[in-house]
């Protein structure tokens, strides 16, 4: 089974470069997506041949996140259960017989940190919420987790040791949650690979080659022998990140 997660930054302005193509290109079982930007009844669009579940923020334009599907689930989640993460649009679970299938778009720690705190409480809740799924069964957590974990994962991880989504606090939160019982799908893999998924549009990171890698595959360490493939796609543009793939062996 093939798995993609894209951050599209808005996914009506995604429409307009493309997007039906890529998705078509992808031919995935799953196409995750976070911050699609949207209302409900805002874009009435489904790619030929999938079902389509979403988790808007209450806030108009901004965050939220979608899974287009081609296998109908067993059931559909929004939000993770605790009031005060739950207006944002940030996750949506699907599950099925022999897994769960988490789509995440994990809140920004922001310019100096100033949401740190509220990160920090997002970050424990979450794995609560995931190591409660994966009592159960096998997890599949994908998208923009918004921390470059290691410094082989951004391009100047001196420079940016204290900024969002390379502070310390970040950094530990993901390890944690990895100790918990997560593989990192594409670190698994490829442990000294340089590669990116997000480059910044102030500073032409993407054509500097300055980026950061900040969206991924994490899977339950029991479903590390059916992992068959991790993919950065950073061949495929129309946002500031690009999509991120895996391959599951059933």
């Amino acid at each position: 089974m093939k798995f993609v997660s894209w951050n599209v930054n808005g996914l009506r302005a995604v429409m307009t470069k493309g997007f039906d193509d890529i998705v078509s290109g992808f031919n995935a079982d799953f196409i995750c997506l976070q911050e699609t930007k949207m209302q409900a009844g805002q874009l009435d669009y489904l790619p030929a041949g999938y079902q389509g579940y979403f988790n808007y923020a209450e806030k108009k334009g901004y965050s939220g996140v979608a899974v287009y599907t081609r296998h109908t689930p067993l059931s559909v989640t929004l939000g993770i259960g605790v009031a005060e993460h739950d207006t944002e649009g940030r996750v949506v679970t699907l599950e099925y017989e022999t897994f769960y299938l988490v789509c995440v778009y994990t809140p920004n720690a922001q310019d100096e940190l100033r949401r740190l705190d509220y990160r920090m409480s997002w970050e424990d809740a979450f794995r609560k919420y995931l190591m409660r799924l994966d009592m159960k069964k096998g997890v599949i957590v994908c998208g923009d987790l918004n921390v470059a974990h290691e410094e082989i994962d951004l391009a100047r991880p001196k420079e940016n040791r204290h900024s969002a989504g390379f502070s310390d606090e970040e950094r530990e939160k993901m390890t944690r949650l990895l100790k918990s019982g997560f593989t990192d799908t594409f670190r698994a893999l490829y442990p000294t690979k340089v590669q990116y998924s997000w480059w910044s549009y102030r500073t032409a990171g993407r054509e500097k080659g300055i980026g950061w890698r900040i969206d991924y595959f994490l899977i339950s360490d029991r479903l590390r022998n059916a992992l068959r493939g991790a993919t950065i796609h950073d061949d495929i543009f129309g946002s500031d990140h690009c999509p991120v793939s895996i391959e599951i062996f059933e």
